[in-house]
């Protein structure tokens, strides 16, 4: 299948920064969609940012000024810069990609990476 996998989560202390990348791969052909959630202890999975293959952009509203979302098309990555970090932010950061079309299998399907812990200290 697909794989996905994240990387640049750590401790930062608050009003740092820290820069995520995501990349998939697995024969693909093209990725719709792809961004970024979060889920903090005790709380449900959230939506960060997601980002289409034509460079659309959305945001939460409690990260809209302070984070910003990109993606490399030709490398199925993205990024997700993260600005002037609070410790609200501090969760574990889930990747995922959207209408991903493989010469492994048929049809379109979505994936989850593992996810990658981000704790910002007061």
């Amino acid at each position: 299948q697909v794989q996905i996998v994240e990387s640049g989560g750590g401790l930062v202390q608050a009003g740092g920064s820290l820069n995520l990348s995501c990349v998939a791969s697995g024969n693909i052909v093209s990725i719709n969609a792809m961004g970024w959630s979060r889920q903090a202890p005790g709380k449900e999975r959230e939506l960060v940012a997601v980002i289409s293959s034509g460079g659309t952009t959305k945001y939460a509203d409690s990260v809209k000024g302070r984070f910003t979302v990109s993606r490399d098309n030709a490398k199925n990555t993205v990024y997700l810069q993260m600005d002037s970090l609070k410790p609200e932010d501090t969760a574990v950061y889930y990747c995922n990609a959207e209408g991903v079309k493989s010469l492994r299998y048929v049809g379109f399907a979505t994936f989850w990476g593992q996810g990658t812990q981000v704790t910002v200290s007061s």
